[in-house]
């Protein structure tokens, strides 16, 4: 059956992707000048005049992890605020919210993390989606991406050799999405694990190789049987 889906971040790097790959359903794109999440009546309006049954909230604050620290207000305003802003309507509109997290709100000291495990961020990136989540957990009508997501090739000149990790191409999470609709709670996605530094390689041959030690936790890992058995 054609599904309606509203994403938000509609002019953003997944979202790109997204548009390319989908071939099921009628998927609306909206910016965020017609989709404001920092703006409870725009959300609303936009959801009311297209009636989705899904609306994927890609919309977030993420590169460069450095401004999470420089200016925490729009981290919260962004990824814990907007997030909430969207919850609050899907609720009161009865749409499913699929919300896209990180895996970097799991600790990262011992790895294969189950979605029932503990949290604890590492960075303020991650407690900024944490936050989202919150809001979400509260609606039950929703899904948590818990997601290792990169673009192809991958995006800076180094990548680290001495951390592994499950990250999957925005390709590869477009083309896994319709299968994950239909789902609830928390979701571990990933890919193969492996060092960044070869998965990196795969799309990018002159990649360099750097140490990670001091910048990620050891162990960032997912555990995905969960995913696997849906897919």
């Amino acid at each position: 059956m054609k599904k309606k889906i509203v994403v938000t971040g509609g002019e953003g790097r997944f979202a790109k992707i997204l548009k390319k790959k989908n071939k099921t359903h009628k998927i609306y794109f909206p910016n965020k000048d017609i989709l404001n999440i920092l703006n409870e009546r725009s959300i609303r309006n936009f959801l009311k005049k297209t009636k989705p049954h899904y609306l994927l909230h890609c919309a977030a604050l993420s590169r460069p992890m450095k401004l999470h620290d420089d200016n925490i207000k729009i981290s919260i305003n962004t990824n814990i605020i907007g997030t909430s802003n969207v919850v609050k309507v899907c609720s009161e509109l009865k749409i499913k919210i699929i919300y896209f997290s990180t895996t970097y709100v799991y600790e990262g000291t011992k790895g294969a993390y189950k979605e029932t495990d503990s949290v604890l961020p590492f960075n303020n990136y991650a407690w900024s989606k944490l936050g989202g989540e919150c809001a979400v957990q509260m609606y039950k009508n929703s899904l948590i991406l818990r997601l290792m997501m990169s673009e192809k090739p991958f995006a800076h000149d180094h990548a680290f050799d001495d951390i592994k990790t499950n990250f999957l191409y925005h390709e590869e999470v477009a083309n896994i999405l319709p299968k994950l609709l239909d789902q609830f709670g928390v979701l571990n996605v990933g890919g193969k694990l492996q060092s960044i530094y070869n998965f990196a390689k795969q799309h990018k041959k002159n990649i360099k190789k750097s140490i990670g030690k001091n910048i990620y936790p050891p162990k960032i890992s997912m555990n995905l049987n969960r995913l696997k058995k849906i897919i």
